[in-house]
């Protein structure tokens, strides 16, 4: 698996596990705020080509692309 991809698979899984946190009655709508900030990553990192989490993952040794 490339970078690109474990960077896509780790945002939708955020997305999903904050948008279900935020749905579920005993927890707290503060979850949003993690999805909030994971799509902003992600839309920064279009224009930028700084991806934090892209980072990270090359030093684990994935390939790039």
């Amino acid at each position: 698996m490339t970078i690109n991809n474990t960077v896509s698979v780790m945002a939708g899984v955020f997305i999903m596990g904050s948008l279900l946190l935020s749905g579920m009655s005993f927890s707290e709508p503060n979850w949003l705020w993690l999805s909030f900030f994971v799509g902003f990553n992600l839309f920064q990192s279009a224009f930028t080509g700084f991806c934090p989490a892209a980072i990270i993952l090359k030093t684990t040794g994935l390939k790039d692309s």
